[in-house]
């Protein structure tokens, strides 16, 4: 075995103990750079690590006292170190951004984004487009749009007035014509009196042509309200302006006919009739028969609305079709005691003939308002079949009537109940 012939205080360079790791990495080795070292700051050797045999290349290090040790900087105030696993000098890589304890920690992951909205429909996309036609309006602007509404209906009441003062006349023969038949009828005397001076130019130039007038000028008057609400109306509802002018000036209209044919023949005769067998003759004065003929026409000519008026609140969706007919027996009797508040008499046949034309109004504004559920669930109702039967029951009602005519000696009168013998 070869001996040992190193000297004892030569040092081995393969026991040579390499600087501190921070001093490797604060700066190129010595031999690679011209430049002196940077001093690095290293922990005071342990006592495990010191020993009499260990060389020490750094004279600073042979001189270290740990009493004079600055004190270390906080983490956060260190240097950015060059890349410590290059060998050799060269470009530094970008510095990973500092990572706090807190953010070191689990992350949850990141909740999936939400899906797109789907696409609008076609409904929607036209009540944007009705919404964007409605007229904007500011208060002062619906007072000045009232304004001129009603100066517009106004407007045209007084033409109709005026038309109708030129037929003063015969508008009062044709008023005054229930009340004298009924007065002929009871065998009274056929005359209505005036009992104040002024009364005949009041009753016939202005009363008369005013109520008149009143059921001329209707549709003109609807107009001018559907003209003020239509503004706050989408523009599928301002379709609607046609049918609510025409149906509803038509029912008005339909019951004061039938008030003047029906309600208030019937009713007068009834009325001149009671006490005759006592002695008791009627003696009317025309105003007072005038006041009566106009509470009657008008009150009747606003009961006729009631379809109206169901068609209206099944649109606001107050009421449905199932609701009316669920609860038809206490329609029937409201419109009873209705109908025994506007009926002239108190018997029975009269107070028949206004309940049964205000129950089959009723049932036409249930129609009215299935018809509108229709229309909003997208269905159709078969006309053809409604269409037939009507055609089969006004067949059958003109057989009977031949019949009675041709065969029973009927004949047609011009008024209630419009077949006399």
């Amino acid at each position: 075995m070869p001996s040992d012939s190193r000297d004892p205080g030569a040092t081995n360079p393969e026991e040579t103990v390499r600087p501190p790791e921070s001093a490797h990495l604060s700066g190129p080795a010595p031999e690679e750079s011209p430049a002196p070292a940077a001093p690095a700051t290293t922990e005071p050797p342990g006592p495990s690590s010191a020993g009499p045999d260990l060389p020490v290349e750094d004279p600073e290090q042979a001189s270290y006292n740990p009493e004079a040790e600055t004190p270390e900087p906080p983490p956060d105030d260190y240097p950015p170190l060059p890349y410590a696993g290059a060998d050799s000098a060269g470009p530094e890589p970008p510095a990973a951004p500092a990572v706090s304890s807190e953010q070191s920690a689990v992350q949850p992951a990141a909740p999936p984004p939400p899906p797109p909205a789907p696409p609008p429909s076609e409904e929607e996309e036209e009540e944007d487009d009705e919404e964007e036609g409605m007229v904007r309006m500011s208060f002062l602007e619906h007072l000045e749009e009232l304004r001129m509404r009603i100066i517009l209906a106004l407007s045209g009441l007084g033409v109709s007035f005026l038309l109708c003062i030129i037929f003063a006349n015969q508008l009062w023969s044709i008023i005054s014509r229930p009340g004298i038949q009924a007065l002929k009828n009871v065998g009274a005397e056929p005359n209505l009196v005036f009992l104040k001076p002024i009364e005949a130019f009041s009753v016939i130039w202005i009363k008369a042509p005013m109520l008149t007038a009143i059921f001329l000028a209707s549709p003109w008057i609807l107009y001018q309200v559907w003209a003020f609400i239509a503004p706050g109306l989408y523009k599928r509802e301002r379709r609607w302006a046609g049918p609510f002018v025409i149906c509803t000036a038509g029912l008005f209209i339909l019951g004061g006919l039938f008030a003047y044919f029906v309600a208030f023949r019937f009713g007068l005769e009834f009325l001149f009739s009671i006490g005759r067998d006592i002695g008791v003759k009627p003696f009317i004065s025309a105003t007072e028969y005038f006041d009566f003929f106009v509470n009657v026409t008008l009150g009747i000519g606003i009961v006729f609305e009631l379809p109206i008026l169901l068609f209206f609140l099944t649109l606001l969706r107050v009421v449905s079709p199932r609701f009316l007919l669920k609860n038809t027996r206490y329609a029937v009797l409201i419109i009873t005691a209705v109908a025994a508040i506007i009926t002239p008499t108190p018997d029975i046949f009269n107070l028949a003939l206004f309940t049964v034309p205000m129950i089959l109004l009723y049932f036409v504004g249930v129609f009215a308002s299935y018809l509108l559920v229709l229309h909003r669930e997208k269905r159709r109702f078969p006309w053809a079949k409604l269409w037939y039967g009507v055609l089969v029951v006004l067949v059958a009602a003109a057989g009977i009537l031949w019949l009675a005519v041709t065969r029973y000696g009927f004949h047609l009168a011009p008024h209630w109940p419009f077949l006399t013998r």
